[in-house]
């Protein structure tokens, strides 16, 4: 045989090899991430009840995720209007695609917030959200009160580990996007 066909075939197991992997890796089920447990609020604590507008919760949503970022480019922005929406961008092949996430936020009983995945666009593919949610996962460093679970097809908030100044806590009470009312608690210990 002579050496060009050699050649050609070993690029060509080199690029299918390449290309299996790449399917692998976007098809594995991602792992399934626990959530901590409830926690429980000292009754003898002070709380500050706060109502926020959707404005303002995008703007303190964004300057947070921007401030864990450490000064990095915002691979993520949030938007909120009936929904909570999260923007990014996701680069195959040397083309950049733009990523919308349409979020249904769920209060849990402990105060934090879940937002569950309703719809996504990624320009014109058809991809599944858990895969994409694992690629956000495994791509992006986010911060470390944001869980994104991807089996659950959810992304987790944990509230109280938002860094606030001091020892304050925050959770959320209310959060109904539909009438505007999103009604959040922050906790004052009095130790």
């Amino acid at each position: 045989m002579n050496k060009w066909k050699i050649g050609f075939f070993l690029l060509a197991g080199i690029v299918a090899a390449g290309i299996s992997a790449v399917i692998l890796l976007l098809s594995s089920s991602p792992e399934s991430v626990p959530l901590p447990d409830k926690g429980v609020v000292d009754v003898s604590d002070n709380v500050l009840t706060v109502k926020a507008t959707k404005e303002n919760l995008e703007g303190i949503a964004n300057t947070y995720i921007k401030k864990a970022m450490k000064g990095g480019p915002l691979p993520v922005t949030m938007k909120v209007s009936d929904e909570v929406l999260l923007f990014s961008e996701m680069t195959m092949f040397s083309l950049t695609f733009p990523v919308i996430m349409h979020f249904d936020p769920v209060v849990r009983e402990d105060g934090n917030l879940i937002l569950k995945l309703s719809k996504m666009e990624i320009g014109e593919l058809n991809v599944l959200p858990s895969t994409i949610l694992k690629i956000l996962k495994d791509s992006v460093q986010l911060p470390t009160w944001m869980t994104v679970r991807p089996k659950e097809e959810e992304i987790f908030f944990n509230l109280a580990e938002i860094p606030v100044t001091g020892n304050l806590q925050v959770r959320a009470k209310t959060f109904n996007l539909a009438e505007d009312e999103i009604i959040l608690e922050i906790i004052i210990p009095k130790k």
